[in-house]
């Protein structure tokens, strides 16, 4: 690989974080209570064929992460990913792409705060506003104080998840092969219930948002390289080894469930990892994935809260966002913006407990979709600055196989994802709501450069 220019790091960062707390952080951001809790939906919606939708969201999760490492290595030092955008698309979608995934992952937060106090709730009977409350504050500290505490937080909560998922998968290899535990059917469990699309192809189709929406997180890492000494070489080796760690994660846990326990036993909203554990004979089976998903819960807020902040502290460095966002404390942390994210990942959070059929139902919906667009927005920056590089001589920094195909190909994907939504009446309601909001982001920036522009002429 070739030689990346020097970049020393800005102003504004402190160089605290290694390359162990970037894997962990991002792995961190992807790996959620979705996994653990969340995938139930998926399984029962879809059957074995479940599987398939893993592998190939997977994949695509490997691509882009595979363009946002060769985008970092040949131009470091921009910022978040959405620097690429703006300098790929302009600063009009820039402008969106940044307040879109800021707002995404807003929502993220308050929804996980409201899912963390009500596990709390059945351990401390105080109310759930409450707990909600010192979920987030506590993380709020946790962020404001130096960069390397909340990457040594980050590590160790998504330590936990991962030795999870590494230990589940062994003692689950061990009862397949019948060295442990007792005898399971493997093939009637996978192929007697219907087979491996009980409810076909569409079905199979319309649960690739769920699984995406599970596997969303690991371009955190490309905001967290940038707070170490040596951002490119770090995020050009995370990124290449990162979607392939997170496809075998999601996979193998997938495959042994729906290899132990049949399809139709699993119930939505109820973890499949602690059916697998009790049909294995595993004990304490449901405390110890209830103290796994809390842990996930956790690390989702705490990655929530360091990525809004990044990305709103980078957007006000560009004019995007009041000015006062950027402000860094004598920590290297852009305290301003954390402390705004805090309290409207608060609001959200009161919003789910006041008006969760109204309010939050909306906030859910406007954002369900929009990641489509960000990661769209992402594979299209890519061909733009891969393009750019071709006629300045600087091919080397690019290897994906198969460009542009393989581009045109993913954004395909996502095409039939929108498609597949739509056709499901359930889920058109969010492709509505989020492809307004993205409209929404446009039309403020092209309000606010009208009105920029009459400031100047007065």
């Amino acid at each position: 690989m070739p030689k990346t220019a020097d970049t020393s790091p800005s102003s504004h960062t402190l160089s605290t974080l290694k390359q162990r707390h970037i894997i962990m952080i991002a792995l961190g951001g992807a790996i959620g209570a979705g996994l653990f809790v969340g995938s139930s939906a998926a399984i029962a919606a879809a059957g074995p064929a479940v599987l398939a939708v893993f592998v190939a969201v997977g994949l695509l999760v490997m691509l882009v992460m595979r363009m946002l490492g060769e985008m970092v290595t040949a131009r470091p030092g921009r910022g978040s990913f959405v620097a690429y955008i703006r300098e790929a698309h302009g600063n009009g979608v820039g402008f969106t792409a940044g307040w879109l995934y800021w707002f995404f992952w807003l929502v993220v937060l308050g929804s996980e705060a409201i899912a963390g106090a009500i596990m709390l709730h059945d351990m401390i009977n105080l109310p759930v506003w409450l707990l909600a409350t010192g979920l987030i504050i506590t993380l709020m500290l946790i962020n404001l104080a130096a960069v390397r505490i909340f990457g040594e937080c980050e590590f160790w909560l998504s330590i936990v998840k991962v030795a999870s998922i590494v230990l589940f998968v062994f003692i689950g290899i061990l009862c397949i092969g019948h060295l442990f535990g007792p005898s399971v059917p493997i093939v009637q469990n996978v192929m007697n219930h219907g087979g491996l699309m009980p409810h076909g192809i569409i079905a199979v189709i319309s649960i690739v948002p769920t699984v995406l929406f599970t596997m969303i997180g690991s371009e955190i890492a490309t905001v967290a390289a940038g707070e170490t000494a040596e951002p490119a070489q770090n995020i050009a080796h995370v990124t290449r080894s990162l979607g392939t760690r997170l496809t075998l994660f999601y996979s193998l846990s997938i495959g042994i469930i729906l290899m132990i326990v049949p399809w139709t036993d699993i119930v939505p909203g109820h973890s499949p990892f602690v059916m697998a554990m009790q049909v294995m004979q595993i004990p304490g089976a449901a405390l110890s994935m209830r103290i796994v998903v809390l842990t996930a819960i956790i690390s989702c807020m705490n990655s929530s809260l360091y990525i809004t902040s990044r990305v709103l502290a980078e957007l006000a460095r560009h004019g995007d966002a009041p000015a006062r966002l950027q402000h860094h404390g004598r920590h290297k942390t852009p305290v301003n913006a954390i402390v705004v994210n805090s309290l409207a990942g608060g609001i959200v959070a009161f919003a789910s407990i006041i008006a969760p059929d109204t309010v939050f139902a909306f906030l859910l919906s406007c954002s369900g979709g929009v990641i489509l667009v960000v990661y769209s927005l992402i594979m299209t920056a890519y061909m733009a600055i891969r393009y750019q590089a071709d006629d300045k001589g600087k091919k080397a920094f690019f290897h994906l196989p198969l460009f542009p195909f393989v581009n045109i190909a993913c954004l395909g994907f996502v095409v039939l994802i929108f498609v597949a939504m739509f056709s499901d009446p359930t889920q058109r309601t969010t492709v509505i709501a989020s492809l307004g909001t993205c409209l929404l982001f446009m039309i403020i920036y092209w309000a606010r450069q009208i009105a920029q522009r009459s400031l100047r002429r007065a």
